[in-house]
């Protein structure tokens, strides 16, 4: 064989390999903080129509107005890139540099804030799917990633959140019932070429994926599983709120007073073996906000914010971690809580920005895997959670896989 031809051919397969490479959300460093969707002055789930606006923003601590590019990969359902080239996903092109930024104004934390809106001059969506969203420094290199889902609206989703069917599991999980509608498609081959994706509380780490219709009813799939599109339940949100950031209130014991505010929790106790309480939350989600400011963007400003857990029996036994959706429910070490043995307390301080935030402990194994049965804080089938089916379809001859509906409903009105 040509060893030049050999050459080529070992570079051609190195390329396919690298292209089919799942592409994974990858958490930014110390000083990026608060990376949120916003669409609407509100944070939210990154799931929009595709004709939809919304923006990408995030602080950079540093505050030296650093120079940011983005860049956008179309993925398949499973996350791979697709065989799209780039033209056939967007329309102008991306690798621009944000130019929408700004400097706290009146913090005691210096920040450079950030957006990056869509669709904006240079960069315009033309076709549904998954994304993800790459944000580079000058040199190229990935500073961190987030997921992106745009849908169009060509089938009916209708969705009804059940108790568990099993007995033994009837107090703790929600079981999610849905149906594929469509008069705009005529599904052929449902089986290969229809696919969903079920989410709880929009947390893509924990979906369900690769669930098949059941059962057809003409053009109508129906998904009526026992067991496979099953949630645990879980317990509401804790919560507190620094919008005064001087003032101990919304669940804050004390606040000192050092290079930055340092707001100190009450100190929660696991709720696992307690009856169920509710708890209105915002399943997660944080707004920010400074009681004293007119834009909460740029004057809100950041804390230490100090957590306590009592929960000694579950020491030795997984890592515990903070999350929600102020830190994409990352299980990283900036988030995993320190046992402190004079006290007998797990704790961990976490730089957050001024507001109202949601958050949750969970325990996870070394490889992320999070001990939904042994939650914490238990499971309860009265949790008030929001879930998502988001509907892939692929046509005969396609060669991406667009999304093509998706379902909502809450376990507020959960029947048996």
């Amino acid at each position: 064989m040509n060893k030049n031809y050999f050459i080529v051919l070992l570079a051609c397969l190195f390329c396919s390999v690298s292209k089919a490479q799942v592409q994974t959300e990858i958490a930014p460093p110390f000083n990026i903080k608060t990376v949120s969707f916003v669409q609407n002055g509100q944070n939210v789930i990154p799931i929009f129509s595709l004709q939809d606006g919304f923006q990408l923003q995030f602080d950079d601590l540093y505050g030296n107005e650093a120079n940011y590019y983005y860049e956008i990969v179309h993925c398949d359902y499973n996350w791979t890139p697709s065989q799209l080239v780039k033209s056939e996903y967007i329309q102008g092109f991306d690798n621009q540099r944000i130019q929408d930024y700004e400097n706290s104004f009146n913090t005691l934390q210096l920040y450079s804030h950030y957006r990056l809106s869509f669709p904006n001059k240079f960069t315009q969506f033309r076709v549904s799917g998954n994304y993800m969203i790459k944000i580079l420094n000058e040199d190229k290199d990935v500073v961190f990633s987030r997921k992106l889902i745009l849908y169009e609206d060509l089938v009916s989703v209708p969705l009804q959140i059940k108790r568990a069917r099993d007995v033994r599991d009837i107090n703790y999980m929600h079981n999610l019932d849905f149906a594929v509608k469509s008069n705009a498609i005529t599904f052929v081959n449902p089986l290969q070429s229809v696919k969903v994706m079920l989410l709880q509380n929009g947390q893509f780490n924990e979906a369900i994926y690769n669930i098949k219709p059941q059962y057809t009813i003409g053009n109508d799939l129906i998904y009526k599983y026992d067991k496979e599109t099953q949630f645990w339940g879980g317990n509401e949100f804790l919560y507190f709120d620094n919008k005064e950031i001087r003032s101990p209130v919304n669940n804050i014991s004390y606040v000192q007073a050092k290079d930055l505010y340092e707001p100190h929790l009450y100190a929660n106790k696991a709720r696992a073996s307690q009856v169920y309480t509710f708890n209105p939350d915002v399943n997660g989600n944080f707004v920010v906000r400074n009681l004293n400011a007119q834009n909460n963007e740029v004057e809100a400003d950041y804390a230490w914010v100090f957590f306590t857990l009592d929960a000694p029996n579950y020491f030795g036994k997984n890592n515990i971690y903070i999350n929600g959706m102020f830190n994409n429910y990352a299980l990283n070490d900036e988030n995993r809580m320190d046992f402190n043995t004079k006290t007998g307390l797990y704790e961990k301080a976490i730089v957050i920005k001024q507001g109202f935030t949601n958050f949750q402990y969970v325990i996870a194994d070394k490889t992320g895997k999070i001990d939904h049965a042994n939650a914490i804080d238990g499971n309860f089938y009265q949790t008030e959670n929001n879930y998502q089916v988001i509907v892939y379809y692929r046509g005969m001859n396609e060669r991406y896989d667009k999304v093509i509906g998706r379902g909502i409903a809450n376990s507020e009105n959960i029947i048996n």
